[in-house]
């Protein structure tokens, strides 16, 4: 009898067993991810917290000039980051979640050439509810095949309705 069950994932592989979801990191854009990342999102909001406030300082330097069209675009750069930031303060990169803590698990397939498929996997972390992404990989590197595989993997264990 088959316990584990695993497909692609942008970053390497998820393995579903009957107590855990275990994401593990595998080759280039793995290592990267590992480098940058880690095991939480706090390095990735202080970069989109440094960039926004160098952007809005770009704004506001140009707003100063007279230089309406720089200053909206850095301006909305900047605050578009900044929502990016609040928006992703409950996220994890937790490598394991284990199922008994999780709360829901529902599927996006994405924008087809805009955006990947992803699921989004909502957990109780020690008491506070966190929300894990779990990126598939793209159209260009056989995706749609692969969001397949792993819809009917989440279907099979009962992870997604």
């Amino acid at each position: 009898m088959e316990t584990e069950k695993t497909f692609r994932t942008k970053t390497g592989f998820c393995h579903v067993t009957a107590d855990k979801i275990i994401l593990t990191r595998d080759g280039v854009i793995g290592n990267i991810s590992k480098v940058t990342v880690g095991n939480n999102v706090s390095r990735i909001q202080i970069i989109y917290g440094l960039l926004s406030v160098g952007l809005i300082y770009f704004a506001y330097d140009s707003f100063t000039k007279g230089d309406t069209t720089t200053t909206l675009f850095f301006g909305l750069i900047g605050l578009y980051l900044i929502y990016g930031i609040i928006k992703s303060r409950n996220n994890s990169a937790t490598p394991i979640i284990d199922r008994k803590d999780i709360r829901s698990v529902t599927y996006n397939s994405g924008a087809s050439g805009l955006t990947r498929p992803r699921f989004e996997v909502e957990f109780n972390d020690n008491g506070q509810i966190k929300k894990r992404l779990i990126m598939l990989p793209g159209t260009l590197t056989g995706g749609q095949s692969e969001a397949e595989k792993a819809v009917q993997i989440m279907r099979d264990e009962k992870l997604l309705g």
